[in-house]
């Protein structure tokens, strides 16, 4: 399975301004972080063309999780032109992760 596109602080506000995109807040060494990993690269594929979804490593991206309150990984921040619409902190099933996803567009 392909992986999802890492992002960085550099160019974390170009990638969140424009649509629906979910940002996978982790670590390299975050156990539920790997666990929800192949959901996010399924639900990528399925919603191509609608959504984003991209990754930020925290370790390496202190300032831009400190902006957003992220003190727990994985968190899930879903952005709509830039604008936070929605977070999720945990791991969560394949299901919720779409339903959540799916919220964005409401």
């Amino acid at each position: 399975m392909a992986d999802l596109k890492k992002i960085s602080e550099d160019n974390f506000e170009e990638t969140i301004k424009k649509g629906i995109v979910l940002v996978d807040f982790y670590a390299d060494w975050c156990g539920p972080c790997r666990m929800i990993a192949p959901h996010l690269e399924a639900l990528s594929k399925e919603f191509e063309g609608q959504a984003s979804i991209v990754k930020l490593d925290v370790d390496h991206a202190q300032r831009i999780a400190s902006t957003y309150d992220v003190s727990s990984i994985p968190t899930l921040i879903l952005f709509r032109e830039g604008k936070e619409v929605g977070r999720i902190v945990g791991a969560r099933d394949a299901k919720a992760l779409k339903e959540f996803i799916l919220s964005a567009k409401k």
